[in-house]
């Protein structure tokens, strides 16, 4: 039986408006929107809203699907379940791959102390880019771009090995 969606994670918004700044200021620092301009950044971090996870509560839960990706602006958090990098502070991000495939996480990220987050909901995000088809080509650059690193880093492996 599959798990339900993670809507039952700990993660609750925090009240009053986002900062706005702050939001833009960690969305710019992921890879993922790297290849944004200033305009198609702000789209995006209009989406976004400031999440606040209690010590100890889940960020997200392994198995779970995949509802929103997370920049953390405060705190720091663990990741379990995979050999990822299990240590996260201030602008670490995670849930990059399920914000796109929507697929279910592979790892829980848990809070060690109080977290503060910028939350980007896949939703809301998949409107954007429906809406907006300069982010969505800017994304398909990005992730082409990393498909090519990864098949240069496959042939240099190889050529090591076999060579």
């Amino acid at each position: 039986m599959r798990p339900p969606a993670c809507g039952r994670s700990d993660v609750v918004a925090r009240d009053g408006t986002a900062d706005e700044s702050q939001i833009l200021v960690a969305l710019a620092s992921v890879p993922l929107f790297a290849g944004l301009g200033k305009r198609e950044l702000r789209k995006v971090a209009g989406a976004a809203t400031i999440a606040h996870v209690p010590a100890g509560g889940h960020v997200v839960r392994e198995g779970f699907t995949a509802e929103a990706f997370y920049v953390i602006l405060e705190g720091e958090a663990r990741a379990t379940g995979m050999p990822v990098r299990s240590h996260l502070r201030a602008g670490d991000f995670c849930g990059e791959m399920g914000l796109l495939d929507g697929s279910t996480r592979s790892a829980s990220i848990v809070a060690e102390t109080d977290v503060t987050a910028v939350k980007l909901p896949r939703k809301e995000f998949l409107d954007l880019v429906d809406r907006h088809s300069e982010i969505a080509r800017a994304l398909l650059a990005d992730l082409a771009a990393r498909v090519r690193r990864l098949e240069t880093a496959l042939r240099e492996a190889d050529a090591r090995v076999t060579g």
